[in-house]
This record gives C-alpha cells, sequence and structure tokens, in this order.
C-alpha cells in the first residue's frame, strides 16, 4: 500500500518554482531519506504532504488529501521539525499533560517508558532543558502516538555526535515496527544510510535520483584505481572521477561490478558521495 503518492507536483511562490513535476511514491512500512541541498525543494514537499501549503498536481497521503483533510490526516501523522516546538515555560509533566489531552493516540504509559531511559527530569522546564534533552523530550511525546507516518525534516540539527546517534538508535529500536512509514530529510547523510530502506535526491525543485537501498548498493560502485590500471578504469566512463590521497576514486552506474575487480579496490559509496556525484553532475549539465 502506498502510503504517499505524488504525481505532477508543483508548487511556486510568485516566480520562483520550489517543486517543479515531482512524481514520488512510499509504500507503507518503508524508510525514505529525501536528501537535497538548501533551497532544493525538501521543506516544500513535507509541508505539501504535511497539509501546510497548497499545490497543484495530484498528492495524497494515507489516501487522502492533505490540504483539505489535513485534520483528519494529523491524526495519523507526526512531525518533528528543525527547531523545537515545545514552550519554553512548560514543564515535562505538563508537555506529556497536554499530548495525552489533545491526541487520542497518545500512549503515556510508552512516553514515561521512553523518557525513563533519559536523564529528563519531570519538573524541568523545557528552557531548563540542553538541545539535546528538548529533542530527546519531542522524540518521546512523538512515539508515544500510534501514527502509521512520521515526518522528519532536519530532526537532529545542532546536536552533537552523541545525542545524534541516540536519536536514530532510539527511532529504529524503539519506534520502527516494520508497519509506520518515516521520512527523513538531513544534512547528515552518513548518519541515515544504516537506517533507510530508500533513497530520493532532490536538486532545484526536481526529483533527480529515486531508487531502494537495494537498488542503491547493487547499481553504484565506488572503485579506488590501481594507478597502472588509470585508463582502462576511465574507458568504463565513471560519473565522478575524484583524488584521495594521491590516487583516483571513480564511481560507476549500472556497470557490472566484475569489470572493476581487476583494476582496484571495489566497495559502495557512501549517500553523500554518490550525492555529490549526481548533483555536482547535474550542475555540470545545466552550465553546458
Amino acid at each position: 500500500m502506498a502510503v504517499i503518492e505524488a504525481r505532477g507536483l508543483r508548487k511556486s511562490y510568485g516566480k520562483s518554482v520550489a517543486l517543479e513535476g515531482v512524481d514520488l511514491c512510499v509504500e507503507e512500512g518503508r524508510i525514505l531519506g529525501l536528501i537535497g541541498p538548501n533551497g532544493a525543494g525538501k521543506s516544500t514537499a513535507l509541508n505539501a504532504i504535511l497539509g501546510l501549503t497548497q499545490y497543484e498536481g495530484e498528492l495524497k497521503v494515507l489516501g487522502r488529501d492533505p490540504w483539505k483533510q489535513r485534520d483528519e490526516l494529523m491524526r495519523e501523522v507526526c512531525f518533528i521539525a528543525d527547531v523545537a516546538v515545545l514552550p519554553r515555560w512548560m514543564r515535562v509533566s505538563q508537555a506529556i499533560d497536554y499530548v495525552a489531552g489533545v491526541h487520542p493516540r497518545f500512549n503515556r504509559a510508552k512516553a514515561d517508558a521512553f523518557l525513563g531511559k533519559t536523564n529528563i527530569k519531570r519538573l524541568s522546564r523545557v528552557r531548563e532543558l540542553s538541545k539535546g534533552m528538548v529533542t530527546q523530550l519531542h522524540l518521546a511525546l512523538v512515539m508515544a502516538i500510534d501514527a502509521r507516518l512520521l515526518v522528519l525534516d532536519e530532526p537532529t540539527l545542532g546536536l552533537d555526535i552523541l545525542y545524534r546517534k541516540q536519536f536514530y538508535d532510539t527511532l529504529l529500536n524503539d519506534y520502527f515496527d516494520g508497519q509506520r512509514t518515516i521520512i527523513v530529510t538531513t544534512h547528515q547523510v552518513e548518519e541515515v544510510q544504516h537506517i533507510l530502506t530508500d533513497l530520493a535526491f532532490i536538486d532545484r525543485s526536481r526529483i533527480v535520483l529515486d531508487c531502494s537501498m537495494e537498488e542503491f548498493e547493487n547499481r553504484y560502485f565506488e572503485l579506488l584505481v590501481a594507478p597502472e590500471h588509470l585508463e582502462a578504469a576511465r574507458a568504463f566512463r565513471p560519473i565522478q572521477e575524484r583524488q584521495v590521497f594521491g590516487r583516483s576514486l571513480m564511481l560507476f552506474d549500472h556497470l557490472d561490478r566484475k569489470h572493476l575487480t581487476s583494476l582496484g579496490e571495489v566497495r559502495t559509496p557512501s549517500i553523500a558521495d554518490l550525492f555529490v556525484a549526481v548533483i555536482g553532475a547535474q550542475a555540470q549539465g545545466r552550465a553546458s
């Protein structure tokens, strides 16, 4: 079942186009990484999915029109933004009471269990918590809601590496159950590669890559070329070549791995390296 279906999704602000002809399908039980540079259209796409902005084209989220049926949709969707939205004067216990009072699918026992794994005190005010603790509190509140779709927009922005790792470990081990669906946007792509099932790159308002992580691992290869095989490797037309410690590192798309094994060290590229190659190729194509 498709949780999100977008066809020809378009959004403009005056003469500025934020989304142009976006097609996207996210199935139930998947974790999609939506990756793109600043201003590429990520936040606009998420706002359309969450019913926060009008759009052109077709968009269904959990079978509903997010703009016209937002109130109904929000009973099954949760959202964590890159900035804390909890009132700074509120105590932790009050935040739990508030969510319990407004959301019919909130499970107080689950929230208490999640917070029990942290150093957050119930009588502390939000303003007294570190940014990492505020994120932990927000995550605990969200994970205690029985939602079918979780949208994360730069959820660990500004957090240190310990809190970032704890965030994704908690998300994967305590929340994701193989039936819920998660969309995450982040610039720290190396930290989410191990949790994603699907990957999409967005650049200049368009989706430029859309694949499963299984396809990613079978389709793209990185080759650290032995110096004596440099020209032979280039004959296979890499989509990117760069220098690493004086040796050439090449990235290949849709090439049989067996063609590369005799030319050097072959490995799966990181999402970050593929992103740089794909977005760089897009920019080069526009320039030419």
